[in-house]
């Protein structure tokens, strides 16, 4: 069997109880969309650099993390631009708007700087944009979110059912804050979902791999992402 991302954190009875499990492969489900979670300027920074780095000017940086898995993330989102699957594009709330966020609620702050230079208005604005490399493009729904959770206070499951989706394949940041919180809320609202691996991120290794494990455990399916991209291609020319 292949060795998994979470195996190395693991006990050996941990690993006794794993392949007790039945294994089950994925499905996309009679219609699935591509979610895209918070690809934005203040996660990556302007260029690669170490997360020690690159923090000392984003603080949401994930570092080469980020860079290190976002070819993946554009062959994801070219392939289902190139089979027209619905893209949705799940980006943070800009928080100049006024509205006290979940993370300055938790801190009790101010409005919460994506930046390190609260001062630089550009740079404030730039933090929340979505990363040019992924875009939406033209019909592409951009839902602003003001929570962990894609779902929560937002019209997202409105628009699920009205493009009738029932699998959701998710890709972004991170791993084991906003995308976990929204494969939970995704399965709470029985959805199917598909994780390509390569396509999700976190600054902290540990955090990005056992939250993996955790929601291959209870919430969705974690796989390659070449598998799901050739699932996704292969789907198209079944039903051609």
């Amino acid at each position: 069997m292949t060795e998994r991302v979470w195996d190395k954190y693991l006990t050996e009875k941990e690993r006794a109880w794993l392949k007790t499990r039945p294994v089950r492969d994925f499905t996309l489900g009679k219609r699935a969309a591509l979610i895209m979670i918070d690809l934005y300027r203040g996660g990556f920074g302007d260029k690669p650099e170490p997360l020690e780095v690159s923090l000392k000017t984003w603080p949401w940086s994930c570092g080469l993390n980020g860079w290190n898995a976002l070819p993946s993330v554009v062959r994801l989102l070219e392939t289902a631009r190139a089979i027209k699957m619905p893209v949705i594009h799940i980006n943070m709330r800009d928080p100049s708007d006024g509205l006290l966020g979940w993370i300055e609620a938790r801190q009790k702050t101010g409005p919460g700087a994506l930046t390190s230079s609260a001062a630089d208005e550009d740079m404030r604005y730039r933090s929340t944009r979505i990363i040019d490399e992924v875009a939406p493009g033209p019909g592409e729904a951009v839902i602003a979110k003001a929570a962990p959770s894609a779902f929560w206070g937002t019209p997202l499951v409105a628009h699920l059912r009205q493009l009738d989706v029932d699998t959701l394949v998710v890709a972004g940041m991170t791993t084991s804050g906003c995308v976990r919180a929204t494969v939970v809320d995704a399965a709470a609202n029985r959805l199917n979902v598909v994780i390509p691996e390569e396509c999700v991120f976190d600054r902290i290794e540990a955090s990005h791999a056992i939250s993996l494990f955790d929601m291959q455990s209870r919430f969705a399916d974690v796989v390659p992402v070449q598998r799901v991209l050739e699932a996704m291609t292969g789907k198209v020319a079944t039903a051609a």
